[in-house]
């Protein structure tokens, strides 16, 4: 118990930065609690009842998505057996990922609580082929589990389009903030710019940031910064020095000093042991 007096449960082991598995038939009734430190997506092929996210009470309507961020209280009141499939994705999973479309799906379904789906066919195979990749416990397979989830979050949302309503978005500035980044040709390391094409102050688009994800938006552009640099130094022959002036950086020193505090490693000892 924590001092709010909320329940925090962990499910994952500490090294584990992704789990899946069968949603347990056993559970009838939870006790309001939140979540350590993860994002959670549950999928209800079947069942009857109610799902409880904060204050909003959600009757359990297979096929149907629910989505509980870490900052959310939840509970469930199920008033008959349900079966499908529980995900946990830790923060750790998606920095290790440098698939940019992966986060904006995320991002744009962590904004939502619940979603009726059509397709659940194709939704129900997609889970099981995580759940299979997922007992494999392989350090080689993270790239497939990154694309099966990306394949999954893409169908929900193609499926669940004509309910996903823009006046339940968490933050449409931080959704701008994160496709202007996504589209953009040139990288640059400033706040400042980014707040001034998206008609905003630089206070505003913070704020926006912090309540999205708790993290400021000079820490959501070194995320993004940081993820391209990755992906240049495993997928290009490129200098560091290049690779600096590409990302915006006064020179090669800069960058070595601002990637090493950021993921511990010099661009050239992350290159070395990645390849």
């Amino acid at each position: 118990m924590n001092p709010s007096g909320i329940d925090i449960k962990d499910k994952t082991q500490p090294a584990e930065n992704f789990k899946i598995s069968p949603f347990r038939k056993a559970i009838r009734k939870t006790s309001p609690h939140k979540h350590n430190n993860y994002f959670e997506i549950i999928y209800l092929s079947g069942g009857s009842g109610f799902h409880t996210i904060d204050s909003r009470r959600f009757e359990v309507t297979p096929p149907v998505v629910f989505f509980v961020r870490q900052e959310q209280t939840h509970h469930f009141d199920l008033e008959s057996e349900a079966t499908g499939y529980v995900a946990l994705i830790k923060k750790n999973f998606i920095q290790q990922s440098l698939d940019n479309e992966l986060k904006l799906l995320l991002t744009k379904l962590s904004s939502q609580h619940c979603l009726i789906v059509k397709d659940n066919q194709t939704i129900d195979q997609l889970f099981q082929l995580l759940v299979n990749e997922h007992a494999l416990n392989s350090e080689q397979n993270f790239h497939i589990i990154e694309g099966l989830l990306k394949a999954l979050l893409a169908k929900i949302i193609e499926v669940a389009q004509p309910i996903i309503r823009k006046s339940e978005q968490r933050s449409d500035l931080y959704q701008a903030f994160l496709e202007l980044l996504q589209a953009g040709t040139v990288v640059k390391n400033s706040v400042q710019l980014y707040a001034a094409q998206l008609n905003t102050t630089p206070q505003n688009l913070n704020a926006a940031c912090r309540k999205a994800v708790d993290q400021s938006s000079a820490e959501v552009l070194a995320e993004f910064i940081t993820s391209e640099a990755k992906r240049l130094l495993l997928y290009t022959n490129n200098t560091v020095s290049q690779i600096a002036l590409t990302l915006d950086f006064i020179d090669a020193s800069h960058f070595i000093k601002y990637f090493k505090r950021i993921t511990g490693a010099t661009p050239q000892s992350f290159r070395l042991s990645n390849r």
